[in-house]
Protein backbone atom coordinates (compact mmCIF):
# COMPACT_ATOMS: atom_id res chain seq x y z
CA UNK A 1 0.00 0.00 0.00
CA UNK A 2 2.81 2.55 0.48
CA UNK A 3 4.23 2.06 -2.60
CA UNK A 4 1.18 2.84 -4.41
CA UNK A 5 0.93 6.09 -2.13
CA UNK A 6 4.64 6.91 -3.41
CA UNK A 7 3.99 6.54 -7.44
CA UNK A 8 1.02 8.42 -6.59
CA UNK A 9 3.10 11.29 -4.89
CA UNK A 10 6.02 11.15 -7.32
CA UNK A 11 3.50 11.79 -10.03
CA UNK A 12 1.28 14.50 -8.37
CA UNK A 13 4.77 16.09 -8.10
CA UNK A 14 5.47 15.19 -11.83
CA UNK A 15 2.51 16.90 -12.69
CA UNK A 16 2.52 19.98 -10.53
CA UNK A 17 5.77 20.94 -12.02
CA UNK A 18 4.37 20.68 -15.33
CA UNK A 19 1.76 22.56 -14.58
CA UNK A 20 3.56 25.13 -13.15
CA UNK A 21 5.79 25.32 -16.27
CA UNK A 22 2.44 25.28 -18.83
CA UNK A 23 0.93 28.24 -17.05
CA UNK A 24 4.70 30.00 -16.30
CA UNK A 25 4.81 29.67 -20.30
CA UNK A 26 1.18 30.67 -20.91
CA UNK A 27 1.76 33.71 -18.86
CA UNK A 28 5.12 34.29 -21.25
CA UNK A 29 3.06 34.29 -24.53
CA UNK A 30 0.29 35.75 -23.13
CA UNK A 31 2.31 39.14 -21.89
CA UNK A 32 3.50 39.15 -24.82
CA UNK A 33 0.45 38.88 -26.88
CA UNK A 34 -0.27 42.25 -25.33
CA UNK A 35 2.78 43.92 -25.66
CA UNK A 36 4.43 43.71 -22.26
CA UNK A 37 7.95 41.07 -23.75
CA UNK A 38 9.79 43.88 -22.02
CA UNK A 39 9.61 42.04 -18.71
CA UNK A 40 12.76 39.99 -19.27
CA UNK A 41 14.63 43.35 -20.91
CA UNK A 42 16.39 45.41 -18.11
CA UNK A 43 19.45 45.72 -16.23
CA UNK A 44 21.12 42.25 -14.59
CA UNK A 45 22.44 41.71 -11.47
CA UNK A 46 25.08 38.66 -11.63
CA UNK A 47 24.46 35.73 -8.99
CA UNK A 48 26.54 33.95 -10.63
CA UNK A 49 28.18 32.32 -13.72
CA UNK A 50 25.00 31.40 -15.19
CA UNK A 51 22.56 33.07 -13.40
CA UNK A 52 21.31 36.54 -13.59
CA UNK A 53 18.40 38.42 -12.40
CA UNK A 54 16.05 41.12 -14.28
CA UNK A 55 13.94 42.81 -12.17
CA UNK A 56 13.53 40.29 -9.26
CA UNK A 57 13.40 37.08 -11.63
CA UNK A 58 15.91 34.76 -11.25
CA UNK A 59 17.31 34.16 -14.63
CA UNK A 60 18.89 30.74 -15.40
CA UNK A 61 21.23 31.05 -18.31
CA UNK A 62 20.28 28.47 -20.82
CA UNK A 63 22.96 25.82 -22.52
CA UNK A 64 25.59 26.55 -20.05
CA UNK A 65 26.79 25.14 -16.85
CA UNK A 66 29.07 27.24 -14.63
CA UNK A 67 32.03 26.58 -11.86
CA UNK A 68 30.77 26.68 -8.79
CA UNK A 69 31.10 30.26 -6.84
CA UNK A 70 33.94 28.95 -4.19
CA UNK A 71 35.18 26.43 -6.87
CA UNK A 72 39.29 26.63 -7.41
CA UNK A 73 40.87 25.32 -10.62
CA UNK A 74 44.59 25.88 -11.62
CA UNK A 75 45.61 28.47 -14.11
CA UNK A 76 48.50 27.93 -16.62
CA UNK A 77 50.95 28.56 -13.91
CA UNK A 78 49.44 26.09 -11.74
CA UNK A 79 47.81 28.67 -8.95
CA UNK A 80 44.54 28.01 -7.48
CA UNK A 81 42.20 30.87 -8.53
CA UNK A 82 38.27 30.89 -7.65
CA UNK A 83 37.09 30.39 -11.27
CA UNK A 84 33.21 30.76 -10.43
CA UNK A 85 33.78 33.59 -8.87
CA UNK A 86 36.01 34.82 -12.26
CA UNK A 87 32.95 33.62 -14.40
CA UNK A 88 30.97 35.98 -12.45
CA UNK A 89 32.78 38.98 -12.66
CA UNK A 90 33.92 38.36 -16.00
CA UNK A 91 30.08 38.45 -16.96
CA UNK A 92 29.32 41.32 -14.53
CA UNK A 93 32.09 43.16 -16.05
CA UNK A 94 31.00 42.13 -19.36
CA UNK A 95 27.67 43.45 -19.13
CA UNK A 96 28.87 46.87 -17.51
CA UNK A 97 25.75 48.11 -16.63
CA UNK A 98 24.26 47.88 -20.47
CA UNK A 99 20.60 46.42 -20.73
CA UNK A 100 20.09 42.58 -21.32
CA UNK A 101 17.32 41.43 -23.00
CA UNK A 102 16.36 37.28 -22.82
CA UNK A 103 14.13 34.73 -24.43
CA UNK A 104 12.35 32.69 -21.84
CA UNK A 105 12.27 28.86 -22.82
CA UNK A 106 11.26 26.92 -19.24
CA UNK A 107 11.81 26.82 -15.17
CA UNK A 108 14.49 24.34 -13.80
CA UNK A 109 13.85 22.87 -11.13
CA UNK A 110 14.52 25.59 -8.88
CA UNK A 111 11.75 27.59 -10.22
CA UNK A 112 14.24 29.95 -12.15
CA UNK A 113 13.46 30.98 -15.50
CA UNK A 114 15.67 29.57 -17.99
CA UNK A 115 16.05 31.54 -20.98
CA UNK A 116 18.73 32.56 -23.58
CA UNK A 117 20.08 36.14 -22.96
CA UNK A 118 21.77 38.83 -24.91
CA UNK A 119 23.63 42.28 -24.45
CA UNK A 120 22.95 44.05 -27.54
CA UNK A 121 24.18 41.06 -30.47
CA UNK A 122 26.37 39.32 -27.77
CA UNK A 123 24.60 36.23 -26.83
CA UNK A 124 25.80 35.97 -23.38
CA UNK A 125 25.86 31.91 -22.95
CA UNK A 126 27.91 31.94 -26.17
CA UNK A 127 30.01 34.36 -24.74
CA UNK A 128 30.80 32.81 -21.87
CA UNK A 129 31.70 29.18 -22.70
CA UNK A 130 34.12 31.76 -25.88
CA UNK A 131 36.03 33.04 -23.17
CA UNK A 132 36.58 29.60 -21.25
CA UNK A 133 34.23 30.56 -18.21
CA UNK A 134 31.79 28.19 -18.44
CA UNK A 135 31.01 24.73 -20.00
CA UNK A 136 28.11 24.00 -23.07
CA UNK A 137 26.29 21.37 -21.02
CA UNK A 138 23.17 21.40 -21.94
CA UNK A 139 23.29 23.82 -24.95
CA UNK A 140 22.57 20.76 -27.92
CA UNK A 141 26.29 21.50 -29.57
CA UNK A 142 24.84 25.25 -30.06
CA UNK A 143 28.11 26.87 -27.99
CA UNK A 144 30.21 23.70 -29.95
CA UNK A 145 32.31 25.87 -31.78
CA UNK A 146 32.73 28.31 -29.25
CA UNK A 147 34.20 25.68 -26.95
CA UNK A 148 36.91 24.42 -29.38
CA UNK A 149 37.95 27.69 -29.68
CA UNK A 150 37.96 28.72 -26.18
CA UNK A 151 40.39 24.86 -25.82
CA UNK A 152 42.23 25.76 -28.69
CA UNK A 153 43.44 29.27 -27.57
CA UNK A 154 43.90 28.27 -23.34
CA UNK A 155 41.20 30.80 -22.40
CA UNK A 156 39.93 30.67 -19.04
CA UNK A 157 39.47 27.08 -17.04
CA UNK A 158 41.11 25.59 -20.25
CA UNK A 159 44.47 27.35 -19.58
CA UNK A 160 44.80 24.57 -16.67
CA UNK A 161 42.95 22.60 -14.99
CA UNK A 162 39.65 22.27 -13.06
CA UNK A 163 36.59 19.34 -11.93
CA UNK A 164 33.29 19.75 -14.06
CA UNK A 165 30.61 21.13 -11.61
CA UNK A 166 28.21 17.89 -12.47
CA UNK A 167 31.05 16.16 -10.15
CA UNK A 168 30.53 18.82 -7.44
CA UNK A 169 27.90 18.63 -5.29
CA UNK A 170 26.52 18.76 -2.13
CA UNK A 171 27.84 14.78 -1.71
CA UNK A 172 31.61 16.15 -1.56
CA UNK A 173 30.83 19.33 0.38
CA UNK A 174 33.98 22.06 0.52
CA UNK A 175 35.82 18.96 0.23
CA UNK A 176 34.88 19.52 -3.68
CA UNK A 177 37.50 22.43 -4.19
CA UNK A 178 40.05 19.45 -3.09
CA UNK A 179 39.71 16.87 -5.64
CA UNK A 180 40.46 13.05 -4.79
CA UNK A 181 42.89 11.14 -6.68
CA UNK A 182 40.97 9.21 -8.01
CA UNK A 183 38.84 12.35 -9.36
CA UNK A 184 42.20 14.25 -10.64
CA UNK A 185 42.89 11.35 -12.37
CA UNK A 186 39.61 11.19 -14.74
CA UNK A 187 37.67 14.35 -14.32
CA UNK A 188 40.54 17.34 -14.20
CA UNK A 189 40.73 18.56 -17.45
Amino acid sequence: MSVFIMEKSASYYSYSFQFRRRRFLGLVVASCSIGRCDDLVGQASVIDGDTLEIHGTRIRLWGIDAPETTQLCRGDDSLQYRCGSKAANDLDAFIDGRPVSCVPFSLDQYGRTVASCAVGDADLGEWLVRNGLDWPRYSRRRYEAAQRDAERAGRGIWSGSYVEPCYIGPAYGRMAARPTAQMTRTRIH
